[in-house]
């Protein structure tokens, strides 16, 4: 089968992933073999491929938000052949501990994740826990079902991580694949969304989607804001979303990797604002989440690329030439 490698971390415009060609794997007891259909690319892919994050073992094959039909199945697997399901990047917990016990799978110390631990979506095939796979809405295609499994759930953790009410008004910092599906999801709920981005393009597909308001950080927003998320995975950005941040207000940062946090007068956290980490995702935002992308029919805006183009859509995922997400089809 064909893969895109990682053997060592580089710059994404040195091309750091290489094409191989592997045996298909064998599912374990309890997995799935899945022929992968569609596999979207994540930030969270970009920090691994340039060395932000560490990998236990190289080489590795990334990717974690995968479209993909069974072929086979391991001892015990409750899934038939030819079943559609979507990989996220949850891919295992003990089930055992005390976060998993309390229904916080999500801080499980000894998780393991699709395309870092496990060999992901940028190739042929995989295999994946059967626990651990969502069934997909029908109406929805593969390439746009791909997003919705890391950008679309982690977004939709984050609206919960905030505790965003209905008829609140929300600040999205960083308007890439996953705001932009937290986006239609808020206004559902009736609230008031303002976008912060340096793109025009991505101010122009904001009011799209029916943003009341987009500009740049520098730029005040009319009106003050309840809850804010943070999808930039620039830590100087925190200061100024405090200062439009009611007293009483919640930051949430959704971001695996975040440059550091400056050092800033305590009165911007002073009057109970609340500063928030959003860390993965567990099994039931998942399953919650695309229950609700069925019935709000949520449709990413994607770019697809041949699986051999990895490299070229998460040089173009770094150098924000995407309006929403890139969506790898081998």
């Amino acid at each position: 089968m064909r893969a895109l490698r990682l053997a060592r971390p580089a710059p994404i415009d040195h091309a750091p992933l290489q094409r191989e060609d592997l045996p298909v794997p064998e599912p374990a007891p309890g997995e799935v073999l899945l022929r992968v259909r569609a596999c979207a690319v994540c930030r969270t892919d970009l920090h691994l491929v340039e060395g932000d994050l560490h990998p236990p073992r190289l080489p590795l094959t990334p990717g974690h938000q995968v479209v993909a039909e069974v072929v086979a199945a391991g001892e015990g697997s409750p899934l038939p052949q030819g079943a559609r399901v979507g990989v996220p990047w949850l891919g295992w917990t003990c089930g055992a501990c005390a976060f998993c016990r309390r229904g916080e799978e999500n801080l499980c110390p000894e998780a393991r994740f699709t395309g870092f631990h496990y060999d992901g979506g940028f190739a042929e095939y995989l295999t994946a826990d059967a626990d651990f796979v969502f069934p997909l809405p029908e109406a929805l295609s593969d390439e746009a079902a791909a997003p919705l499994l890391c950008a679309g759930i982690i977004g939709y953790r984050s609206l919960r991580r905030v505790d965003l009410a209905p008829g609140e008004a929300l600040g999205l910092i960083g308007f890439g694949a996953s705001a932009h599906l937290a986006l239609p999801v808020a206004r559902s709920w009736g609230c008031r969304v303002f976008v912060f981005t340096r793109s025009e393009a991505h101010r122009r597909l904001a009011l799209q989607l029916g943003a009341a308001w987009a500009g740049g950080i520098d730029d005040a927003p009319p009106a003050e804001l309840d809850r804010a998320i943070l999808f930039a995975p620039t830590g100087d950005l925190v200061p100024p979303i405090l200062e439009r941040l009611r007293p009483g207000g919640t930051l949430a940062i959704n971001a695996i990797h975040l440059s550091p946090i400056p050092s800033m007068p305590y009165a911007l956290l002073y009057g109970e604002r609340v500063v928030k980490s959003v860390a993965h995702a567990t099994r039931q935002d998942g399953r919650d989440f695309l229950r609700l992308a069925g019935e709000l029919g949520l449709r990413p805006t994607v770019r697809t690329y041949p699986l051999e183009d990895a490299n070229q859509a998460l040089a173009d995922l770094r150098h924000s030439r995407l309006e929403a997400a890139a969506v790898l089809l081998p």
